[in-house]
């Protein structure tokens, strides 16, 4: 009887080492790894998958739609137990999306959304929202008149068509503002800073510049200046990153939305632990954020620095 007790116990002890070492794995697919936003959003899904126990496999695409298709796929096979994908087109990814359901892989878009239907479930910011309140920040800040050009981001990411539409839905209502120039382009700081100089030698009178992102944002801010500009063109960024908080903090650009990417990630991981768990969230699933400006800037930034001592 001894013998059996013991061997009953070494049973279990090899069972319990085996479960530990089988962790769960999320598949995580970012539309950029050189985009400080998402290698921010990354270190929140790492953060609180270490403290849930999981594992995670990240495949990065840079832009590269069919590159991200590929990353997609190679998740599914490794049978992943769960994606989070920021799709970099709202579209094209719906083959891969479909074939994570039909292997029964719950796959999840954040940050940016998906038009797919075989998408589970958006962890999201209000994208209509904020861009309203861009709009709304933007056209008090200018007096209600004047010139406004559109950096609007990615033309094939849903996130950005609808930051755009709710900024352009608030400007229509302001009779004494004029959008004079909107191009679509990927989001880095050289795109925007090639926009900016575009925008002001095309209209040397424009009053708003809106970045779809920080990094467009500060690409433009840097034209601006460059051009003696800077003081005189509110530029409007989104994504709350540490260089645009800064910006901001330094009165270099004038209004960010902090999302806190970090969170984000966080957020993420919370909610693919839910879903497979089957507990699936019954309302949309969303990241607060937060117009930061001079009236809040620096304590922002005084904030962040504080953190990063810490770390």
């Amino acid at each position: 009887m001894r013998k059996l007790i013991i061997g009953a116990f070494a049973a279990m002890a090899v069972m319990a080492s085996s479960a530990s070492s089988q962790a769960q794995t999320i598949g995580v697919a970012l539309a950029s790894d050189t985009n400080p936003f998402y290698i921010a959003m990354l270190k929140g899904m790492r953060i609180e998958a270490g403290k849930l126990g999981y594992k995670i496999s990240v495949v990065t695409a840079n832009s590269d739609v069919a590159k991200q298709l590929d990353g997609v796929n190679d998740l599914i096979a490794k049978k992943v137990d769960a994606i989070l994908i920021s799709p970099i087109d709202a579209k094209a990814l719906c083959s891969a999306f479909n074939k994570a359901k039909l292997a029964g892989v719950p796959m999840m878009s954040i940050a940016r959304g998906s038009a797919c239907k075989s998408q589970l479930l958006h962890v999201a910011m209000d994208e209509k929202k904020i861009g309203r309140e861009i709009a709304a920040w933007t056209a008090k800040k200018i007096g209600g008149k004047g010139k406004v050009a559109m950096i609007a981001g990615p033309a094939g990411a849903a996130t950005f068509r609808n930051l755009a539409q709710g900024y352009e839905s608030v400007m229509a209502k302001h009779p004494g503002v004029k959008v004079v120039y909107k191009h679509n382009v990927l989001l880095t700081r050289e795109n925007g800073l090639k926009q900016g100089e575009d925008i002001l030698v095309a209209h040397p009178d424009i009053a708003a510049i809106y970045g779809a992102n920080d990094e467009l944002a500060l690409g433009a801010m840097q034209a601006a200046k460059a051009a003696g500009k800077n003081k005189s063109v509110v530029i409007t960024g989104m994504n709350g990153v540490p260089p645009a908080v800064r910006a901001v903090a330094r009165g270099n650009l004038d209004m960010t939305v902090a999302l806190n990417p970090v969170a984000w990630g966080m957020l993420g991981i919370k909610t693919a632990k839910r879903v497979m768990a089957g507990d699936m969230p019954k309302h949309g699933v969303y990241l607060n954020h937060l117009l930061v400006d001079s009236s809040n800037g620096a304590g922002l930034w005084k904030m962040m620095k504080a953190r990063r001592k810490k770390k």
